[in-house]
């Protein structure tokens, strides 16, 4: 819980009032008005925070400040529940929730409380987004949060709706764990073209391997500069990302397609393993990183533009590899917007479309083949109950569970033989991606 200490206790701080004509000559504060921009795009419109990224620092040029827009709505959405209990008291009455106001607050605490702005700097970059409205109200609040020592959790609260859908689904020790991560930075993983190069990627990249063809790099890296980047033999991804790839096994120059594919990680996984890949993907923006990696890598697939949901293959394969747009909550460590933008609704509508690629898929599968199906979701709604009404429709299909080979240490199929990667898994190691992951096989006739 967010806490300022007593007052005999309490710091004093000085705080210099900027002037009322602060505003357009103030450092910085075109980052931070792209920041309230962000903000507003994901908390008001739903836009996922990667995809409003672009529209919300045209305009900033410099790296270093779009970063930090990054990094201050990143942190405003991990710390929300929190900067409001923060904010709630020292107001006579709370403000509402999507008031400018409250926004522009948790922009300049969090600076101060997370990201180590000066005081006076926050504040200096804070007023100017409320000219023409309660200027006052938010120097105040700020001055008096910053000189009481406010603090923040170092573990953040999950917001209330989502700790009440994940508790019934894992348990009150996955929510703890969940808001665990989401206060950690997460590692990077990396998965190596070539397994048999893991001990040397291990080495140079100082990092650790859970996996043959995986290494993990807990510390801060600039990624293209690392060794093997530029040459393609690794690229990122997830541990738990990479695990529906892996449970294809050897392709031995069968035919795969690899379906809602870009921007490619998977496809690669494929190509490395020996299949021959149809990649498809309805987004040209995406296939064309796809098509930057296909190149770095120096890896093989057949790549196709068009919708799962109306394309037609030149025939069956032996195997589907299904990762199917869904509401992304198991990625919120990286992406932190899914906790505010996603609600009942949102999951509903994710399941109908999965629901619909799945019976898209099921024939492409040629008798005797696979059928894999994951999404980066912790909701049951896509993942154990698809796969519960994919089998009463399709009795065709059969689980097949993984060996456990297939999956690093602390990582274990479900009696029915999926596998569900949670927050309170590999949590020494740094942790991993919410997944679910289904391996199916169609029968012989």
């Amino acid at each position: 819980m967010p806490s300022a200490p007593p007052p005999s206790s309490r710091p004093r701080r000085s705080f210099r009032r900027p002037g009322r004509n602060s505003g357009p000559g103030v450092p910085g504060l075109d980052a931070r008005r792209a920041a309230l921009r962000l903000l507003d795009a994901v908390t008001r419109r739903g836009e996922p925070l990667e995809l409003a990224l672009h529209a919300a620092t045209q305009g900033i040029a410099d790296r270093a400040d779009k970063a930090l827009v990054h990094a201050i709505a990143a942190d405003v959405l991990r710390w929300m529940v929190d900067l409001d209990m923060l904010i709630d008291s020292a107001t006579p009455q709370p403000l509402p929730e999507d008031a400018k106001a409250r926004m522009v607050l948790r922009i300049a605490l969090v600076q101060v409380l997370r990201l180590d702005t000066p005081p006076h700097a926050a504040i200096a970059t804070a007023l100017p987004l409320v000219d023409g409205g309660p200027r006052r109200l938010v120097h105040g609040v700020l001055g008096t949060l910053l000189r009481a020592g406010a603090t923040l959790p170092d573990v953040p609260t999950l917001p209330e709706a989502v700790a009440a859908r994940w508790s019934p689904q894992w348990g009150e020790a996955m929510t703890q764990a969940a808001a665990q991560a989401l206060g950690r930075r997460a590692p990077i993983d990396v998965t190596l073209a070539d397994p048999t190069e893991t001990a040397h990627f291990d080495d140079v990249l100082a990092g650790e391997t859970l996996l043959p063809g995986h290494v993990r790099i807990s510390h801060a890296v600039s990624v293209p500069g690392l060794p093997g980047y530029a040459e393609g033999r690794w690229w990122v991804q997830d541990i738990a990302a990479s695990l529906p790839a892996r449970l294809a096994g050897e392709g031995k120059a069968r035919t795969a397609i690899d379906l809602c594919a870009a921007p490619g990680g998977k496809t690669m996984q494929l190509a490395a393993q020996g299949w021959a890949v149809t990649a498809l993907d309805k987004s040209a923006k995406r296939l064309e990183r796809m098509a930057e990696n296909l190149a770095r890598s120096g890896l093989a697939a057949t790549v196709q533009q068009g919708d799962a949901l109306t394309w037609e293959p030149d025939g069956p394969a032996d195997l589907v590899l299904l990762d199917a747009p869904c509401s992304a909550t198991g990625i919120f460590r990286r992406h932190p917007d899914a906790l505010h933008r996603v609600g009942a609704r949102q999951i509903a509508e994710m399941a109908d479309i999965q629901t619909r690629l799945l019976d898209r898929a099921a024939p492409w599968v040629k008798p005797g083949g696979m059928l894999i199906y994951a999404t980066c979701s912790l909701e049951r709604a896509e993942g154990e109950e698809q796969i519960d009404r994919f089998l009463r429709d399709h009795p065709a299909f059969r689980i097949l569970p993984p060996d456990n080979a297939d999956l690093p240490a602390g990582v274990t199929a479900d009696e029915r033989g999926c596998v569900r990667t949670l927050p309170t898994m590999l949590v020494e190691a740094g942790g991993l991606d919410g997944f679910f992951i289904a391996r199916l096989a169609r029968s012989q006739d």
